[in-house]
């Protein structure tokens, strides 16, 4: 104990700020301060380093911190703007797969494309995890999720055909949700799921759904869905476009907000005795 309360006077002696956190925090306060929205312009570079009273190499190493976590994006000979906020998915709610995503400002639209619906036979890990002979029929249903016409997911399922024996193909081509017609038709409703989340380099399926490059990055959700008997229904996989996304798993309290999982800006701890810019230094 004595040990610790050395450590901490001796931390009360002044510590130098970081110069870059400085520009990082004054770029937070100027976005909130003047309610700037996604697309809205900031200050150049060089009016950043006035502003900050600090080197340009501060603010390039802020502005690279602030790029890396979702705050800005630059584009090369016209500026730094306020960044698309990332939709947040919640995969450990049950239900569709639309119904997981969420934008805490506005509505979220996307459009279904259905790529494949077909019946098979499952390889041994889908017959794992279904609890199925092998050699019994399932389908296999391959979809890809559109935002603004940018392709941002791509997933597979794999049902029994024995618990679904027809699949209306012309509604899931128009966009339809696949539980809803499973809870309508056959009454199979989704209780839980297990899952596993990978993130990793897109397969050469991934790739070719979501217009990928080889060394671009996805998260790759793997998940069997089980009805409250327990039967599990579904094996899938779901794709995302892992700069897109911030994912979010909530524990038993329906109300927790301890973590909110649109919460933006540095998530970093400060050294004792570090000084904050004053407000009034971002305004001018």
């Amino acid at each position: 104990m004595s040990e610790v309360r050395s450590n901490l006077r001796g931390a009360e002696a002044p510590v130098r700020e970081l110069r870059y956190q400085r520009v990082y925090d004054l770029v937070l306060r100027l976005i909130e301060e003047n309610g700037l929205r996604p697309g809205d312009k900031l200050p150049s570079t060089a009016e950043l380093t006035k502003l900050a009273d600090v080197s340009v190499i501060s603010v390039r190493r802020a502005l690279d911190e602030l790029d890396h976590d979702g705050v800005i994006e630059r584009h090369q000979g016209v500026g730094t703007f306020v960044a698309e906020p990332k939709l947040v998915s919640e995969p450990g709610r049950s239900g569709a797969l639309l119904g997981t995503i969420s934008d805490d400002a506005r509505t979220v639209a996307f459009e279904t494309r259905l790529v494949g619906l077909s019946v098979g036979m499952p390889g041994l890990n889908h017959v794992r995890a279904l609890n199925i002979q092998e050699g019994q029929p399932v389908w296999e249903i391959s979809r890809v999720r559109l935002r603004g016409g940018r392709l941002t997911v791509a997933e597979r399922a794999t049902i029994p055909l024995s618990l679904v024996p027809a699949i209306d193909e012309e509604q899931l081509a128009d966009g339809s949700s696949l539980y809803e017609l499973l809870a309508q038709r056959y009454g199979i409703v989704e209780a839980y799921a297990e899952q596993v989340f990978q993130v990793d380099r897109p397969s050469q399926w991934e790739r070719e759904q979501l217009e990928l490059s080889p060394t671009d990055v996805v998260m790759r959700v793997r998940g069997v869905s089980y009805t409250e008997d327990d039967v599990a229904f579904d094996s899938y996989q779901q794709t995302y476009r892992a700069d897109e996304y911030v994912f979010y798993v909530q524990g038993r309290r329906s109300d927790s907000q301890l973590v909110r999982p649109g919460a933006g800006g540095s998530w970093a701890v400060r050294s004792l005795g570090s000084a904050q810019p004053p407000a009034a230094a971002a305004a001018e």
